[in-house]
């Protein structure tokens, strides 16, 4: 992967890494801690301006991001709505907590939601449901990426030949927040199976 993304660079200049980053949205196993730090490493060896790459790669981010909110609005409240009842252990109050919890924290939630990993491309879709104001949306994605990004790209720009090492740590931390999903859902699932064998005891007395 990395050698593709070096030659997409290489031949479309900075905007082969804005590319880069809009499909990262699209396809998370993209991660961005490799794009931008390399994206970086090639501005400090002069082949990209440094601040050309923060703005075409934030561009990017946010182009993405825009997709997948789109996503969000076409798939609408109703059709969430009749998937959720055809998920198991899922419920339909499960959504409209949800949905609730959303519409008091979603400003906070879409701008710090892009620097956190997996939820950044993720945290789009439900701003397309609740039908966030786009300009609102596209001004808070456009911060909280303008920030991840100068923070990866600066990182790769300062490493040099050691951009890599970026990858290295933010690995942990996206370790950290799969492991940390997978709890959740296993905790869900277990109170949500709990709740339905006490419904199955009650009926039965």
């Amino acid at each position: 992967m990395t050698d593709w993304l070096i030659e997409l660079m290489e031949t479309l200049g900075a905007p082969g890494a804005a590319l880069a980053i809009a499909l990262e949205n699209l396809f998370p196993p993209l991660p961005s801690e490799v794009i931008l730090p390399l994206a970086g490493f090639a501005a400090s060896r002069g082949e990209m301006h440094l601040l050309v790459v923060l703005l075409w790669t934030t561009a990017g981010s946010v182009i993405g991001a825009l997709v997948l909110y789109w996503v969000g609005v076409l798939l609408g409240r109703e059709r969430m709505l009749a998937l959720a009842a055809r998920i198991p252990l899922l419920k339909v109050s499960d959504i409209d907590r949800t949905e609730v919890w959303f519409l008091r924290h979603g400003r906070k939630t879409v701008f710090f939601g892009r620097m956190i990993p997996i939820f950044r491309s993720l945290i789009s879709i439900p701003a397309g449901l609740e039908r966030m104001p786009l300009g609102v949306f596209t001004l808070l994605t456009t911060a909280g990426s303008l920030i991840w990004n100068t923070v990866f790209v600066l990182a790769g720009y300062l490493l040099g030949e050691n951009w890599s090492l970026v990858e290295a740590y933010v690995g942990v931390g996206t370790n950290a927040v799969i492991a940390t999903v997978l709890l959740a859902v296993l905790v869900f699932v277990g109170v949500r199976l709990s709740e339905r064998r006490r419904g199955r005891h009650a009926a039965r007395g």
